[in-house]
C-alpha cells in the first residue's frame, strides 16, 4: 500500500491523533479490516483523508458518558419515548465513514439516528459534521473546549443553531454545567432537581 506520510500527529492529554492524507477507499476498507476487534484505535474517514484516533486515558469516555445520560435523563423525564444507538460506524461507501461516541432516535427506532454526538478532545482536519451529511442525520452535537454546540441539517447543510430541534426547552447551558461533575450519579440528580 502506498501511502503518503501522516501530515499531521497531534498528542493531547488522553488522545492521540494521526492523519493520512492520499487514502482511497479501498485502502481505507484494508486498514479498517486489520484494525477490526482493536477497541483502542477509531477511525475516521473523509474524501482520501484518514485520521486514526487512539485514547489514551479516559476523559473522552468520562465526558461522553456523562453527556449521555444527562440527556437520557432529561428525556426519560420529559417521557420521550428514546432509543440509545451508541456508537456504531456511519457510512456513505466510497465517500465518508465515522463512528460517533453516542447516538439516538427520537420517537421510533431508524435506521440512521436522528442525533450523534462527538466529543472531541484532540481536533484533526476532517469537518466532522460532513461525515454525517450524506445519511441526512438530523442533529449534530458536539462537546469541545468546555462547549456544547448544535448543528441541525438544512437544505443538505448543518447550521449552528442555541437549542435542538428535538428538545426545544432544554437549555444546553444545562446539561454544559454538569458535564464535568465529579460524580455522574450526583450529577443527573443535580440536572434532574433543576428540571
Amino acid at each position: 500500500m502506498n501511502l503518503q506520510a501522516p501530515n499531521r500527529s497531534r498528542h493531547h492529554g488522553d488522545e492521540q491523533l494521526v492523519t493520512l492524507h492520499g487514502v482511497n477507499w479501498e485502502q481505507f476498507k484494508a486498514i479498517e479490516a486489520n484494525l477490526e476487534g482493536v477497541r483502542a484505535v477509531r477511525l475516521s474517514y473523509l474524501q482520501g483523508v484518514l485520521e486514526i484516533m487512539s485514547p489514551i486515558g479516559d476523559q473522552h469516555e468520562a465526558i461522553k458518558s456523562t453527556i449521555g445520560v444527562l440527556l437520557e435523563a432529561y428525556m426519560r423525564h420529559k417521557n420521550m419515548r428514546h432509543y440509545r444507538r451508541g456508537g456504531f460506524t456511519l457510512e456513505a461507501p466510497g465517500y465518508a465513514s465515522g463512528t460517533p461516541d453516542e447516538s439516538y432516535s427520537i420517537g421510533t427506532r431508524r435506521r440512521f439516528p436522528d442525533l450523534v454526538i462527538e466529543v472531541i478532545v484532540t481536533s484533526g482536519t476532517i469537518d466532522r459534521k460532513e461525515l454525517y451529511r450524506p445519511l441526512q442525520i438530523p442533529e449534530v452535537w458536539f462537546w469541545w473546549k468546555q462547549q456544547l454546540r448544535v448543528f441541525q441539517l438544512n437544505q443538505d447543510q448543518y447550521s449552528e443553531v442555541t437549542r435542538s430541534q428535538f428538545f426545544p426547552d432544554l437549555d444546553l447551558a444545562l446539561l454544559l454545567k454538569y458535564v464535568d461533575y465529579p460524580d455522574q450519579y450526583d450529577a443527573v440528580q443535580a440536572v434532574l432537581a433543576e428540571l
